[in-house]
């Protein structure tokens, strides 16, 4: 494998783009860029066993990796302003400088909204990790990029600098 910073546009850790180029497709290469966008976020995790049932925050690094069955007119998968601008745009509304909880935890996230007027991001499911890359992988990217020409295939998901999770 091979990875390729991305030259053009690159400011700051936000703005960081790479381009890997594996071997797969027919004619003996698969591309597939990957954007990351870094947010901050307070959750819960209902049931924890740990300190981690307690509402805290973290910086957040997401990686949104893309595949697309062709490269465009020039010669690549996606132009990586396009993901900040689709997804990037989307974690800026929904996520960052939010509380993200669980749908079972509602009673929290009315006190919350109703002490700050802050909006709540409420999942399905606990707001782990997996959880929220699963959420963004399976839910958010299909919406935001079916008119793209692309598939978003893997997020990976840094909950610490040390930590973080794949989903694929």
């Amino acid at each position: 494998m091979h990875t390729v910073p991305e030259r053009s546009g690159a400011q700051g850790r936000q703005n960081q783009g790479l381009v890997e180029i594996m071997g797969g497709s027919d004619d003996g290469f698969e591309f597939i860029c990957t954007r990351r966008i870094e947010f901050d976020a307070a959750h819960r995790i209902l049931n924890h066993e740990s300190k981690c049932k307690m509402l805290h925050g973290h910086r957040y690094a997401l990686e949104a990796s893309f595949t697309a069955k062709k490269l465009d007119d020039l010669g690549r998968v996606i132009d990586f302003g396009t993901i900040r601008e689709v997804l990037g745009s989307w974690v800026e509304e929904h996520l960052d400088h939010n509380t993200i909880l669980s749908i079972k935890d509602k009673k929290l996230g009315g006190k919350i909204s109703s002490e700050t007027g802050q909006k709540i991001y409420y999942l399905k499911e606990n707001p782990t990790a997996e959880n929220i890359a699963n959420h963004l992988l399976k839910e958010i990217c299909p919406k935001l990029f079916a008119k793209k020409n692309v598939k978003c295939v893997a997020i990976k998901l840094y909950e610490t600098p040390n930590c973080y999770v794949e989903t694929k």
